[in-house]
């Protein structure tokens, strides 16, 4: 049978360092190799599990493939599909798929299970919600340790939002330096086309065209090499 992997992971940090990647391509070969699947294709999003996966970049890829090859969608575990029991039931009315750590379950059994888990996340959410308006409510009265809990959980979110705050900047700072260097790029390959042959002279070279690195600073050896080195070019 033939099968296109599909992995998710919810967040960019989880998607760089591998962290729930791996893991979940493991799932899905060691499936494979106990199934007798032929693995057809891979797709990994970076998304949150809210969205449907026909509204995935990759996710609507592997669709498409299993379509064009006949195959069967292979996820790790029925959560990277999605957290959402209606989005679940509305693709088995299109797709078939199997779930590498549950290989044998059937189409019921996959939507009771996955009516269960939801069912659970909202037992969890409301217990919480109820837990910390319990906790809210004790601080208010005076309890100097809830005061301190609701305090420190505070303290948590802020550093969360910071946090997030930081990489999205950092991102945004990325792209920009990516962008700057694909449009030097072309000046870069003119100057080394003309014969200059040391970092100094391609410095002069670019400064003399009125560029600038991405911070708006002249071009010096250092920047040049850092440039070559990001675009895997040398003399």
């Amino acid at each position: 049978m033939k099968v296109v992997a599909y992995i998710r992971v919810s967040t960019k940090g989880q998607g760089d360092s591998g962290l729930g990647l791996e893991a979940q391509r493991d799932y899905i070969t060691r499936a494979a190799e106990q199934n007798g699947w032929e693995i057809v294709g891979e797709f990994v999003d970076v998304v949150s599990g809210k969205l449907a996966i026909e509204d995935r970049p990759e996710g609507a890829k592997a669709l498409a493939l299993c379509k064009e090859q006949n195959a069967q969608l292979v996820v790790a575990k029925l959560d990277r599909l999605s957290r959402d029991v209606h989005h679940i039931a509305g693709l088995m009315k299109t797709t078939k798929f199997k779930v590498a750590t549950m290989p044998q379950a059937q189409t019921f059994e996959l939507h009771l299970y996955a009516a269960l888990a939801q069912q659970e996340r909202e037992f969890i959410a409301t217990r919480t919600k109820e837990a910390l308006a319990s906790l809210q409510n004790r601080a208010d009265a005076g309890d100097a340790v809830a005061v301190q809990k609701v305090k420190n959980r505070s303290d948590a979110l802020a550093k969360g939002r910071a946090v997030a705050d930081i990489t999205v900047a950092n991102d945004q700072r990325m792209k920009n330096v990516n962008a700057h260097q694909a449009a030097i790029k072309p000046h870069l390959e003119s100057c080394l086309y003309n014969k200059v042959n040391t970092l100094q002279s391609v410095a002069d070279c670019l400064n003399g065209k009125g560029l600038r690195t991405a911070r708006g600073s002249a071009f010096t050896p250092t920047a040049v090499r850092r440039l070559m080195l990001a675009f895997n070019v040398s003399f």
